[in-house]
């Protein structure tokens, strides 16, 4: 029980890449005892984050949705956050914990940094780590990551070409990630530098309708927000395998 003047605790916990049963057993115990829960919506839909957890939520916790805004064109995301912090901080002052949900990994490109940034300072926080979008697209490719001296690089899609290029051929293992409408450039980069072969398409990974396969299996226009590329071209002899299907959840048929 928390004294009278004792401040809550934030906790900023990953939820995965999407399969609810990768969740880990710390953070489905914050999150079950939680009684305020704050996490990331776009403004056209379904928190994704929260559909993760959708099934270990109950009617009696108070949710925070961060709406942020689904577009191409800059938006005022400081605004958003400054809000979003300044509504959990109410919370946290008078003593409640908040938990906020994070796709993948909090510290991994996640949404829930920019909240800590800004609460940090004033109240305790606790991360609990996630298994990210990087290594669950490893697992579905069935091919790892990187081994022994070879260098790992992680490459958002939006960067320019020509440092693409450069990040790529300096590396021995690349994860491009945030690909989208970025696709069909990077696509024909790789395949420019002679990288094609070596290279795998993920999709959604580890939910019913991922896609897993070579990228030169797949050449449309666009990809969803939702995908990654892994390159390997280090020492070790590691193939890109064929799609692999996703078991289905326990439940679903």
């Amino acid at each position: 029980m928390k004294c009278r003047n004792q401040k809550g605790v934030l906790y900023g916990i990953g939820v995965g890449p999407g399969d609810p049963e990768l969740l880990t057993l710390k953070a489905h115990r914050i999150l079950m005892a939680a009684k305020v829960v704050a996490y990331p919506a776009p403004d056209d839909g379904e928190s994704f984050a929260r559909s993760i957890v959708a099934g270990f939520m109950s009617d009696d916790q108070t949710e925070i949705p961060i709406v942020i805004p689904m577009r191409v064109e800059r938006f005022p995301a400081a605004t958003i956050y400054d809000e979003a912090a300044e509504r959990i901080a109410g919370y946290l002052a008078s003593g409640e914990d908040v938990v906020v949900l994070c796709e993948g990994d909090p510290f991994f490109y996640g949404s829930f940094m920019y909240l800590f940034e800004r609460l940090s300072d004033r109240f305790t926080c606790e991360i609990v780590p996630g298994v990210s979008s990087l290594t669950a697209s490893a697992a579905a490719l069935q091919r790892p990551l990187a081994a022994r001296n070879d260098v790992l690089t992680v490459l958002p899609g939006p960067l320019p070409d020509e440092t693409l290029r450069a990040q790529i051929a300096a590396s021995g293992a690349v994860a491009i990630i945030k690909v989208g409408r970025h696709f069909s450039r990077i696509r024909s980069l790789i395949g420019d530098m002679g990288l094609m072969e070596k290279a795998g398409y993920l999709e959604r990974v580890t939910l019913e309708n991922q896609q897993v396969l070579p990228l030169s299996g797949y050449d449309a226009g666009k990809a969803p927000y939702f995908s990654m590329i892994l390159i390997y071209k280090g020492a070790e002899n590691w193939v890109t395998r064929q799609a692999v299907p996703v078991q289905t959840l326990a439940g679903e048929a």
